[in-house]
């Protein structure tokens, strides 16, 4: 069955590292899935494990201009008089894009729109939409989606094939009200389940006041709450995917559990 996740959430509370090991998680059962990088800062290759070199060689699609134009017919960044293709193929795209990491997770860069014209009707805007259009509403595999707490890429009809919207929330008031925010906008395109997990929560007791005011203020549910662990600050300082590094053991576990409720909630779906 073919499972559409969108992770996000305030910058660092942990969304990469999330949406790296559900993608693993899912690999390991041996499950297509394609991880797709829509943040501006992008680091879902490393948090999954592509290697330093493959990494390197990796470009966003948002910059790959001669791409672009080929597909649209409209450079970026030169006049083009508001004529281009709407609807340029992609199917081709993640094969010929995407690099495959450990567990066999295809990641695919998306980038974002970094000029003046961002969240304008132009080529690279609509390139992007187009391939979110065909990994949501055409692609029969599992896709994980990385995003930031806006949700620039997503249109109507592609929201809508969203299973679940997750925001991760560390403890504190600012994440708790960016989670809000995905939640109105989510609803606003029409995303069924926006949910929460609470991230590197010091305790139960601490993750339970998260979960409670989420619900309580904000009417977002809580799928899950995952502990703090020192091994993954090791981990990013040493470049090694939560994955592999000794004493995430703990974290991996919760994020197992995790991935078995959101099974059950996009089963649902």
């Amino acid at each position: 069955m073919p499972i559409k996740i969108a992770v996000t959430g305030k910058g660092g509370v942990g969304k990469t590292t999330v949406a790296a090991v559900v993608s693993r998680l899912y690999g390991r059962e041996g499950r297509k899935v394609l991880a797709v990088d829509a943040d501006p800062s992008p680091s879902l290759m490393a948090a999954v494990g592509i290697p330093q070199k493959e990494r390197e060689k990796a470009k966003p699609l948002a910059t790959m201009y001669d791409l672009i134009e080929e597909r649209t017919g409209a450079r970026p960044g030169q006049p083009y008089g508001g004529m281009f293709k709407l609807n340029p193929k992609v199917s081709d795209l993640m094969e010929s894009y995407s690099v495959e990491g450990p567990d066999k997770v295809e990641v695919l860069l998306l980038g974002t729109i970094n000029t003046a014209g961002e969240g304008c009707f132009c080529p690279e805007s609509t390139l992007l939409k187009r391939v979110m259009d065909h990994l949501l509403l055409e692609e029969d595999e599992i896709v994980i989606m990385d995003m930031e707490a806006g949700l620039e890429h997503l249109g109507r009809a592609t929201a809508r094939s969203v299973d679940i919207m997750l925001a991760v929330v560390e403890p504190g008031q600012r994440s708790i009200e960016t989670a809000a925010k995905i939640r109105d906008l989510a609803k606003e395109l029409g995303v069924a389940n926006v949910m929460a997990v609470v991230n590197k929560a010091p305790s139960r007791m601490v993750a339970k006041q998260i979960e409670d005011e989420l619900r309580s203020k904000f009417d977002i549910d809580t799928v899950g709450s995952l502990p703090y662990v020192q091994a993954l600050v090791d981990a990013d300082l040493n470049g090694v995917p939560a994955m592999e590094q000794p004493g995430t053991e703990e974290f991996v576990a919760a994020v197992s559990k995790l991935k078995v409720r959101l099974d059950e909630i996009a089963q649902v779906h």
